[in-house]
């Protein structure tokens, strides 16, 4: 408010003179302090009104500009001013050999124009601008946290449970770095019309929150690097500039990682390295929740977000905590696919798995959903 209130006292005294000159006269002292005081009290309002429009278009500005790095806000406005320069070079001629009102104006739209026109490119090209000027190390310094045992991490790698289960051992001592880009597209798919893919962009927000609660640095990276289009090639572009690994569970993002020379983890190996094999005979205690691919199958997921398929129990769709026994088990890309048959009857052997994780393990998985499976197709794109 004290912007507004400067701002009006200021145009409220530009008003009064102003009024006051209008109304100056020969022998009229009473329409100087008529003009004085009906100047005074429109400049009061329109101070008023143009004073909040410049202090919310000032917030706006502050908010844009908060998330542009220095570089590129230095050579938008070193570039920005060549531009405008420019621009009234070469409206001199114009003003010089045309005579007309309408030549101002058109010489201000030049300027405008070029200056316009060179900030946008001066913004794009920015860190090339500030390397050639030799100001990289002031004006674009590093990212917080430099280069070392931090992971940069993707939308896929944040959509799985496996990053919090890392963190919750203590493994994560680097912390992790997410780009505001993958943030920006994880609410994006929180809030779009897939109900599986909402889910888990939802529920990889929330472990993120669950890490920091954990005392896990999560660095938010501002790099937006707008002049690469392509999410995949932007992800690994942040990854070889800030010199951190990154963590993914895309095919895609590996493969362009492994080109560009950039240290990549693929934590699907790992999440098949880690998941428990369930031997034959082995039995488990399910909810059959949908129909298998094959005639009479049903299907439902153990705890970790593995895949049942139920030989001969389509009639037991929709029942809870039912009694099966394991006959094989196989691995895929997207983790182990188990296969069994309903029990005969309950074993006698030993309490009967519910197909958790032990008390050390359920800690660390936390109420991890059973459809929260490693994808091969999440990608950032």
């Amino acid at each position: 408010m004290l912007f507004v209130e400067i701002f009006r006292l200021i145009l409220v005294l530009i008003g009064a003179l102003t009024g006051y000159e209008i109304g100056q006269g020969p022998h009229s002292s009473v329409g100087q302090v008529i003009g004085l005081v009906l100047g005074a009290l429109v400049a009061y309002v329109v101070g008023g009104v143009l004073g909040r429009l410049l202090r919310n278009q000032s917030d706006r500005a502050a908010d844009r500009f908060e998330h542009i790095p220095p570089g590129e806000l230095f050579a938008g406005t070193l570039t920005g001013m060549a531009g405008f320069l420019l621009g009234i070079a070469l409206s001199v001629p114009l003003v010089v050999l045309v005579h007309s009102p309408i030549v101002w104006p058109a010489a201000v739209g030049i300027a405008w124009v070029f200056t316009f026109v060179t900030f946008q490119i001066g913004m794009v090209k920015g860190r090339q601008v500030v390397a050639a000027a030799g100001l990289g190390r002031i004006l674009a310094p590093p990212a917080e946290p430099p280069p070392g045992y931090a992971l940069l991490v993707d939308t896929s790698a944040a959509m799985t449970p496996f990053l919090l289960v890392l963190g919750r051992y203590g493994l994560l001592v680097g912390g992790l770095v997410v780009p505001r880009f993958v943030i920006d597209q994880l609410q994006t798919m929180a809030a779009g019309p897939d109900p599986v893919t909402s889910r888990r962009a939802r529920r990889g927000l929330e472990r993120l929150d669950v890490l920091r609660d954990l005392h896990v640095p999560v660095h938010v990276a501002e790099n937006e690097l707008p002049e690469i289009d392509d999410l995949t090639e932007r992800l690994v572009e942040v990854a070889r500039r800030l010199g951190l690994r990154l963590v993914t569970c895309s095919g895609q993002v590996r493969e362009a990682a492994k080109r560009r020379g950039v240290a990549v983890t693929d934590l699907r190996p790992l999440a098949n390295d880690l998941t428990p094999d369930h031997l034959p005979g082995e039995q488990l205690v399910i909810d059959l929740i949908k129909e298998g691919n094959q005639p009479r199958q049903a299907a439902g997921y153990l705890a970790d977000g593995d895949l049942v398929i139920v030989n001969d129990a389509a009639h037991m769709i929709g029942r809870e905590n039912v009694v099966i026994e394991v006959l094989s088990t196989r691995r895929t890309n997207q983790g182990l696919m188990v296969f069994a048959k309903l029990a005969d009857r309950p074993s006698n052997a030993g309490p009967i798995s519910t197909g958790e994780p032990r008390s050390e393990e359920r800690e660390a998985a936390n109420e991890e959903d059973a459809d929260l499976r490693v994808d091969e197709h999440i990608s950032v794109d």
